[in-house]
C-alpha cells in the first residue's frame, strides 16, 4: 500500500529538491491530500457540508473529500506514480492522483466556488485541464497556452465557479500522450442546485471512465507510444473479472455516467433493459431529443449519461460491444486456427514444453474452461466464473444486478441470481448435427467462399 512517505522516497532527486523549496508558510494553507489505494468500490460520500445533493457511486473508485474555507470548497489532488490492481493477480504501475488511477471523483453543486490544489510528484511537468467546464481562460490548464506547466515538486491552485450541472472529466494537457497513457484522469460531477427541468431524481447514480493500456504479459508498465493496438480495455483502470457489479433494487431509477478517454469509440450495451441518453458533457439532453436505446456509442473525449428503470430481476451483462474489447491480454499476431487439426504439432511441442496446448482450433471458448499458465503478473484472458461455469468475456464487462427487496442504500453484491422455476434455458434432447456434418440437411445455395481478412488494425 502506498503512503506519503513511500511515494516521496520513490520520487526523483529533482522532485525532492523542488519540494524542499516550496514555502512552508504557503503549504500550511493547503488542505492535506487524502489518499485511497483500495480497488474496491467505495460507499457514496454523503456531503458533510455545503449544499445537499444525491452522491454518485464511482465504480471501483471513490469521491474526494473537501474542506470548506470561507464558503469555498477546497480539494487537493496529488499527481503521482501509483500501483493499480487491475484484476486479481495483476497489478500495473501507472500514474494517477491521490493513490489511484483514475483519480478520485470530484463532486460539487452548481454555483459552488471551488479551489483545487494540484501538487506534482511526477518526474516531469504537468497541468490540469477541467474537461467540459465553463471557466476563466487562465484556469483551463493547457501548458504553454493558458499557463506554464507545473514543475515537479510544485503545488499550483485552480479556482472557479461550477457554472452548470453535468458530468465532466479532468486530465493533463502536458505531455498527454505519456501522462494519459499512464492513467492520469478523473471524473467531475456537478449536481444541480435545485430541481432542474431536464434532470430527474434517481435512486442510484453510477459513474466510471473508459480507459485503455498496452501492457505486455508479464510486465507492469504501459507502453506509452501505442496509438491503436491496446491489449487491455478497462473501466476505471480495472478489467473483468476485476470490475465490480452495478447493484440496483428492482424498480430503482438508475443513472450511469460514462466518460471516454481512450483513443477509440466504445458502443456500450446493456442486456434486459432499455435506456435513454439523458446527458452529455455539453449538458442535459432536452426531453424532446431522447429515444429508447440498448446501445450508445461513446466517442473519444465524450461523456454519455444514460438512465433506465431496473425493472427486470437478474444478472444483466453491461459491456462494450466491440468484441475484442471484452478480452484481456490479447495478442494481435496470433494466427487463426479455426478448423486446423493441430494435434500432431501439439504432441511434438509437448515433448519440449510439457502441458502445451494449441490455442483456438475450435474457437476461443476452450480458453475460458481452463486456466492456462502465463507469465507472472498477467491479466487473465477470460477468467470470470459465473454460476454455470466460466464467463467468456473480460475487459470492458460488468453486470447490472437487479434484485427485489434491497435496502435503499445497499450496494453490497447480492451474489448470483436464483432463477425462478421455468425461466432458465435448458437442453432439449440431443443437439442437431452441425451444418455440413453427416446426417445434416443440405444448405440451400451452399457454396465455397474464400475470405480475405485485413492484416492490420487501422479499423479499431
Amino acid at each position: 500500500m502506498l503512503n506519503r512517505r513511500s511515494l516521496l522516497a520513490g520520487a526523483s532527486a529533482t522532485s525532492l529538491v523542488s519540494l524542499a523549496a516550496v514555502s512552508k508558510v504557503a503549504l500550511a494553507a493547503v488542505p492535506e491530500p487524502v489518499t485511497q489505494t483500495s480497488p474496491d468500490t467505495q460507499s457514496p460520500l454523503v456531503p458533510p457540508n455545503g449544499r445537499p445533493y444525491n452522491p454518485v457511486v464511482t465504480l471501483n473508485g471513490w469521491t474526494c473529500p473537501w474542506r470548506m474555507n470561507a464558503g469555498v470548497k477546497e480539494f487537493h489532488l496529488v499527481a503521482e506514480p501509483v500501483m493499480r490492481e487491475m484484476a486479481p493477480g495483476f497489478t500495473a504501475r501507472l500514474w494517477g492522483y491521490n493513490g489511484q488511477s483514475p483519480g478520485p471523483t470530484i463532486e460539487v453543486v452548481e454555483g459552488d466556488r471551488v479551489r483545487i490544489y494540484v501538487t506534482n510528484r511526477l518526474p516531469e511537468p504537468t497541468t490540469m485541464h477541467w474537461h467540459g467546464q465553463r471557466l476563466p481562460n487562465g484556469m483551463d490548464g493547457v501548458s504553454g497556452l493558458t499557463q506554464p506547466a507545473i514543475p515537479p515538486g510544485k503545488t499550483w491552485v485552480y479556482e472557479f465557479v461550477a457554472r452548470r450541472p453535468g458530468t465532466f472529466m479532468y486530465h493533463p494537457h502536458a505531455d498527454e500522450m505519456v501522462q494519459m497513457a499512464m492513467g492520469m484522469m478523473g471524473l467531475w460531477i456537478t449536481h444541480p442546485k435545485a430541481k432542474h427541468p431536464q434532470i430527474d431524481a434517481v435512486d442510484r447514480d453510477y459513474a466510471f471512465l473508459l480507459n485503455a493500456y498496452d501492457i505486455e504479459p508479464g510486465s507492469a508498465t504501459p507502453r506509452i507510444m501505442t496509438m491503436l493496438d491496446f491489449n487491455l480495455w478497462s473501466w476505471n483502470s480495472r478489467v473483468f473479472p476485476g470490475i465490480a457489479p452495478l447493484v440496483a433494487r428492482q424498480g430503482d431509477r438508475v443513472r450511469i455516467r460514462i466518460g471516454n478517454l481512450t483513443m477509440t469509440n466504445h458502443p456500450i450495451h446493456i442486456h434486459g433493459h432499455e435506456f435513454t441518453v439523458t446527458g452529455t458533457d455539453g449538458g442535459p439532453v432536452p426531453r424532446t431529443a431522447r429515444w429508447p436505446e440498448v446501445t450508445t456509442d461513446v466517442a473519444v473525449g465524450q461523456m454519455r449519461q444514460i438512465e433506465l428503470v431496473a425493472d427486470e430481476e437478474g444478472d444483466w451483462a453491461l459491456h462494450c460491444h466491440k468484441a475484442h474489447h471484452t478480452m484481456n491480454a490479447m495478442g494481435h499476431g496470433v494466427p487463426t486456427m479455426l478448423g486446423v487439426d493441430a494435434s500432431d504439432l501439439e504432441d511434438k511441442i509437448r515433448k519440449l514444453v510439457p502441458g502445451y496446448m494449441a490455442m483456438g482450433q475450435g474457437g476461443m471458448h476452450e480458453m475460458t474452461e481452463m486456466m492456462m499458465p502465463g507469465p507472472a503478473n498477467t491479466a487473465p484472458m477470460m477468467a470470470g466464473d459465473g454460476p454455470f461455469g466460466a464467463i467468456g468475456m473480460g475487459g470492458m464487462f460488468s453486470l447490472l444486478k437487479v434484485r427485489r427487496g434491497l435496502a435503499r442504500g445497499d450496494y453490497t453484491d447480492p451474489g448470483w441470481f436464483q432463477h425462478p422455476p421455468g425461466t432458465l434455458a435448458r437442453e432439449v434432447g440431443d443437439a442437431p448435427p452441425a451444418p455440413g456434418a453427416p446426417g445434416a440437411a443440405p444448405q440451400p445455395g451452399a457454396a465455397d467462399v474464400q475470405i480475405r481478412k485485413p492484416h492490420d488494425h487501422h479499423g479499431h
